[in-house]
């Protein structure tokens, strides 16, 4: 979503008018000149998508003002580019004032310049993104908030408001499948949002099977498909292998464009946001 797309509140009534169950934003903060090149487009999105994208949280908030059920979803935030408390404090009231319906996809990053304008090492990026969630959940769930650990040292504090969830809003990261992507999602998240969706046949056992070694419930680890251009095929696929939630991509176009995607896609869901199934769908 960029400054030339419909507005946030446009695309998130039509997507619940249509039943979809969520609405997922990206986020670059900038991109800077001496890096503005990705090491690989994802198919069907353009460079202006990173150079012109808005602030997902803004957005949604924007978008929450207009629905009563979609989900709102960042895909992905970069947590380690932010201040901590205050990402905490946003996410929370995006979580209130929508009555429980904010989700906070978070990636690492990809663009070193990026980060480094941000001041992070991007060699360190996995460790200050896995430390900031940490210090979010401690100011989600405890009412005199502290954490202590290598990056942020948060003395006792009060911080309000709290998610809506007891455990706080649902942390999902956004990276490629690698043992060690696995050992974060296992560690510190409550589900994997893996781009795109090829090769999950083999990478779904593995974050299972990561998750049983780590003494977790396999279960509770979601499994989010991100990116995805649908067939019949491919959503049949990810059900088969249990994926809880597949978001569908939508093209930065204009708004006539974005809503025939969206009537497009409209086929594959009941008015609940539930896949239909079946080959005719």
């Amino acid at each position: 979503m960029t400054d030339r797309s419909p507005s946030p509140a446009t695309l998130a009534k039509a997507a619940e008018e249509r039943g979809f169950a969520s609405l997922y934003l990206p986020e670059h903060t900038h991109l800077p000149v001496r890096a503005d090149r990705p090491p690989a487009l994802v198919g069907g999105v353009e460079l202006d998508g990173y150079r012109r994208s808005l602030d997902p949280l803004v957005a949604l908030a924007s978008a929450a003002a207009v629905t009563e059920r979609l989900a709102l979803g960042t895909g992905v935030v970069l947590v380690a580019q932010h201040d901590p408390i205050v990402l905490a404090k946003q996410v929370a009231t995006l979580d209130h004032l929508s009555g429980g319906r904010a989700v906070l996809g978070v990636g690492f990053g990809w663009n070193g310049a990026e980060a480094a304008d941000h001041g992070v090492d991007v060699r360190r990026r996995r460790e200050v993104a896995a430390d900031h969630v940490a210090c979010m959940r401690a100011l989600w769930t405890m009412d005199a908030a502290e954490h202590h650990g290598p990056f942020v040292d948060l003395e006792p504090c009060w911080s309000w408001p709290k998610p809506v969830r007891p455990g706080g809003v649902p942390v999902l990261v956004g990276a490629g499948a690698s043992p060690q992507t696995f050992d974060a999602v296992v560690a510190w998240a409550d589900g994997w949002l893996p781009v795109g969706g090829a090769g999950l046949a083999r990478a779904v056992p593995a974050l299972r099977q990561t998750a049983e070694r780590a003494g977790r419930d396999p279960g509770t680890v979601r499994v989010v498909p991100f990116g995805t251009v649908p067939t019949p095929g491919k959503l049949e696929h990810y059900r088969s292998l249990g994926c809880d939630e597949v978001v569908l991509r939508v093209p930065s176009a204009p708004r006539d464009a974005v809503l025939a995607a969206l009537d497009e896609y409209a086929r594959y869901v009941d008015e609940g946001g539930r896949y239909l199934g079946g080959a005719e769908a």
